[in-house]
């Protein structure tokens, strides 16, 4: 379906007025486009990640590299989905010779990004697993998608003390056991 205006309505799922660069702990859901079991399947209780899986563990943990403000706290890729705990760290001070391009977002020294939104992360994140999956689908056959690999959004959840903080991440660490209930489970759609 073409877009209409009249009958499509975008607005942002974030919290208005929320300035998602300060610190503090975020729980990020991202779902695959028309949630296709892209990245492996379940086993016994455990997922049993793919390579696109792998790949999709791979650039999560690459987010460190490119945002040095950022800790990858638990994660968990699905069969059609990504859980995960990104942290905005407080630096005490950037690099030197760090530039601003736009916003408050700086660039440092091997382009690395301060400042940076978990929306800009999210972004980037998208973008290296999508071009990666991209490339593997014409290397190595990986199954290919419809249009987008990811959908156009995600959810986040801002975590506000220990105890969402301890509930998420036994959620996260949970999830491949719940599988069978979970309603990203295409078993489980109507």
């Amino acid at each position: 379906m073409k877009y209409n205006p009249n009958i499509h309505h975008r607005r942002s799922i974030r919290l208005k007025g929320y300035d998602y660069s300060k610190a503090g702990l975020y729980f990020i859901t991202i779902c695959v486009q028309n949630q296709e079991c892209l990245y492996g399947h379940m086993g016994k209780d455990k997922m049993i990640l793919n390579n696109a899986g792998r790949m999709v563990e791979k650039w999560y943990y690459e987010l460190e590299n490119k945002y040095p403000d950022k800790k990858c706290h638990e994660m968990v890729v699905m069969p059609n989905h990504f859980h995960c705990i990104i942290e905005n760290v407080e630096m005490d001070a950037n690099p030197t010779d760090v530039n601003p391009i736009r916003g408050r977002s700086q660039y440092g020294p091997n382009n690395q990004k301060y400042n940076a939104t978990i929306g800009d992360a999210m972004d980037w994140f998208k973008t290296m697993t999508t071009n990666e999956y991209i490339r593997s689908v014409k290397k190595y056959n990986w199954k290919r998608f419809e249009k987008k690999l990811w959908q156009r959004n995600y959810w986040e959840h801002i975590i506000r003390n220990d105890t969402e903080y301890n509930y998420i991440t036994n959620y996260i660490i949970e999830n491949p056991q719940k599988w069978i209930d979970d309603k990203l489970n295409p078993e489980n759609y109507d």
